[in-house]
């Protein structure tokens, strides 16, 4: 599975709003459009599409985010700009997710937490930290 492949799979996941990798594995295998347009040519299976989820693909996803918003940042006009460079940072609880480190927050509830930045001005993200917590 080549990083080309794994990108447009997880935002074949978030488009389709899947529940689990189990949802996106069917798809990539029984889905006509899936299969031929976003599944790798070989295919996939459950535990090699896992596999590169797991374990690759985290530089390269934020190098791709870094660059998407250099590039909307050079093109979207700054609403406010006689208020300088405004930055958001929100710390989100994420239930849709294929697979991340998770953070009880409580007995029952596996989320991931995640940072996020936001360039206010041009409502563009600048950048993503998960967090790996413990119980609380």
């Amino acid at each position: 599975m080549a990083f080309e492949d794994q990108l447009n799979a997880l935002i074949y996941f978030h488009l389709q709003e899947h529940k689990s990798a189990r949802q996106t594995i069917h798809d990539l295998k029984e889905n006509e459009f899936a299969r031929q347009c976003i599944a790798p040519e070989d295919g996939i299976s459950r535990s090699g599409f896992q596999e590169a989820i797991n374990n690759r693909g985290l530089e390269q996803l934020q190098s791709v985010l870094q660059e998407l918003s250099r590039k909307a940042a050079g093109i979207l006009p700054k609403e406010h700009a006689e208020l300088g460079d405004l930055v958001a940072i929100d710390g989100s609880l994420i239930d849709s997710v294929l697979s991340l480190y998770w953070a009880y927050y409580r007995q029952g509830f596996k989320k991931a937490k995640g940072h996020f930045g936001f360039y206010i001005n041009q409502g563009i993200p600048t950048g993503v930290h998960l967090s790996n917590l413990c119980r609380i």
